[in-house]
């Protein structure tokens, strides 16, 4: 018996997997692809996803494959500069295919132990007072105490759990796929600029060779989006919008996706949690999707082990939901704003230009590029000081930097006064006193996520936190 069954291996399960397995919980992964695909669904990391690599050790890994740029014209593709001062020490975003994103996780849920099985497809699942078990395609079952659906807008686990997922059907679709253009690349880059004046959701990017990944507004919704377009729908839809089709030939693969928007009731069903894609879907505007799948696993992960350990507080596992549910609403409602904006009605081009003119403002670009990029959650922790709830940036320590202490997914007291302590806590909780003058509070209680739990300087106001995090006290 497994501790947790993780079914969908894509990038969400792949953190979740590993975040479980930082705490020695047997995990399995159940992934329906015998292959990994080759499809590059998302492009980018940002900024608070790359600050998760980093507080994982896993950030120069990605570096090494993907490329930096500057944060900024995030939002509905206007194109304003980043914002001065954000606040993080990573104020880019990076370029880095969803393919290599899905090798380097899986990578390292293998190294810390997680057993990953692939073409094994979920059909069916029941629970029970003491675990899940779940029914696979070819016949066999396995099970766990706990399971996790990671598995897709689509998710078998969602429905055979039959959790609400309401919202909004798409209204419009758009073609993606990566193929060969004998276009000169000059000619590619002029048609692309002057369709994109009014058509935000048309573009053609260059992979190297001759090839393209390329994005065309559909004719219109079909009833089954699974079903690829075929070439000759994308030369049409070209010739349509861009009065060209560029010569497009060779597909390496030819997909279609809409503007659903979606968020399912709840998160947890007994023994049964939800994550990324399986909980909410919407547009890709903002290329925010794989990056929320992400932190709803960062969320999730210890506070299962935590469950799984035996020393979960009361209620820890149901935060999961309070946390990232509104979350995820704000990301679905921040994307349905963006998609307006990307009509090309003259009434949402009469609010586009005014946006843009508002994001001249720095307060204005801050708040949106923060919303966009994450970096603005703050979880509802109660009442009391400003960080609380928040993540805390990595702020530079006399012995190093702060990610480089959170490696192991434990909490973290970070103590200027020298008189505090987290005994009856020390396998849950690490301790660094004299913490240098980046951090201008007493002492701050992280909890494994990063996110800020208490600030203050007396040990008895500590007492009462730390139980609320992290369990009863030791021995």
């Amino acid at each position: 018996m497994y501790d947790v069954i993780v079914a969908g291996g894509g990038p969400t399960g792949l953190m979740l997997a590993g975040e479980l397995r930082l705490h020695g919980v047997h995990v399995l992964v159940l992934e329906k692809e015998s292959e990994p695909t080759r499809f590059v669904r998302a492009l980018g990391l940002h900024v608070r996803s790359i600050e998760v690599l980093d507080q994982r050790g896993l950030l120069e890994r990605f570096l090494a494959h993907g490329q930096r740029h500057p944060v900024g014209g995030f939002f509905a593709g206007l194109g304003k500069p980043a914002p001065t001062g954000l606040d993080t020490a990573h104020a880019y975003v990076l370029a880095i295919p969803q393919t290599t994103t899905d090798r380097l996780l899986a990578e390292w849920a293998a190294e810390l132990g997680a057993e990953v099985r692939r073409g094994c497809a979920l059909v069916g699942l029941s629970q029970d007072d003491q675990g899940v078990t779940a029914e696979l395609a070819d016949g066999t079952a396995v099970r766990a105490r706990y399971l996790v659906g990671c598995d897709g807008g689509r998710s078998t686990v969602r429905r055979l759990l039959g959790v609400g997922f309401p919202g909004e059907p798409s209204r419009v679709e758009t073609l993606l796929g990566e193929m060969a253009v004998t276009a000169s690349p000059e000619t590619v880059a002029t048609v692309v600029a002057d369709v994109r004046r009014t058509e935000k959701r048309f573009g053609l990017g260059p992979l190297g060779d001759g090839v393209y990944r390329v994005v065309v507004p559909a004719e219109g919704l079909v009833d089954d989006r699974s079903v690829p377009p075929t070439l000759e729908e994308f030369r049409r839809q070209l010739r349509a919008v861009a009065g060209t089709d560029f010569g497009v030939d060779s597909p390496r693969w030819l997909s279609r996706f809409g503007d659903a928007t979606r968020l399912a009731e709840r998160y947890r069903v007994g023994r049964v949690l939800l994550a990324g894609d399986a909980a909410h879907v919407h547009p890709p505007v903002g290329g925010q999707g794989l990056n929320l799948g992400i932190q709803d696993a960062f969320n999730l992960g210890w506070k299962l082990a935590a469950e799984v350990g035996g020393w979960a507080p009361a209620g820890l596992l149901d935060s999961y939901h309070t946390e990232r549910h509104p979350v995820a609403a704000e990301v679905l409602d921040n994307t349905r704003a963006q998609m307006e904006l990307l009509s090309t009605e003259p009434g949402a081009q009469a609010v586009r230009r005014l946006l843009s003119e508002l994001m001249d403002f720095e307060d204005v670009n801050r708040y949106l590029t923060e919303k966009i990029t994450a970096i603005g959650v703050r979880y509802d922790l109660g009442d009391g000081h400003e960080l609380v709830g928040r993540r805390l940036r990595d702020v530079t320590l006399k012995r190093g930097r702060l990610y480089e202490l959170t490696h192991a997914g434990r909490g973290l007291l970070l103590d200027r006064t020298g008189a505090l302590s987290v005994d009856g806590w020390a396998d849950r909780v690490d301790h660094v006193v004299d913490v240098g003058e980046d951090l201008d509070v007493p002492a701050v209680l992280l909890r494994p996520d990063g996110h800020v739990a208490w600030v203050g300087g007396e040990q008895r106001d500590l007492l009462d936190h730390l139980p609320r995090w992290f369990g009863a006290a030791g021995d």
